[in-house]
């Protein structure tokens, strides 16, 4: 299983910004080996996040992200104290969920 996401949730006024660091190896499917082979490519392809179980973001995202990739969004309506959860689940079938609470 991958390593757990970073999430931090800060609260200012009605919005809470979200700052999210996963752990993913992002292979594009172009990049060669030592021995010439193509690696293969194994990527992020969605991401979703919820506020309190209501989704609040859907991303679809392809081999042009970075490896560890980093996301940042606000969400409207956010007190200290509510919970944000971000799913990914990459290319391979693999997902992984993650919670912080807004604080």
């Amino acid at each position: 299983m991958a390593d757990p996401m970073r999430i931090r949730a800060q609260v200012a006024g009605d919005k809470a910004t979200v700052r999210v660091l996963m752990a993913h190896e992002m292979e594009s499917g172009q990049r060669k080996d030592a021995a010439g082979k193509l690696v293969p490519a194994w990527h992020i392809a969605e991401v979703t996040a919820t506020h309190n179980g209501k989704p609040v973001l859907t991303a679809e995202w392809g081999p042009g992200v970075s490896k560890n990739p980093f996301l940042q969004f606000v969400v409207k309506g956010a007190k200290v104290g509510d919970k944000v959860a971000v799913t990914w689940k990459d290319n391979k079938g693999d997902t992984r969920t993650d919670e912080a609470t807004v604080s």
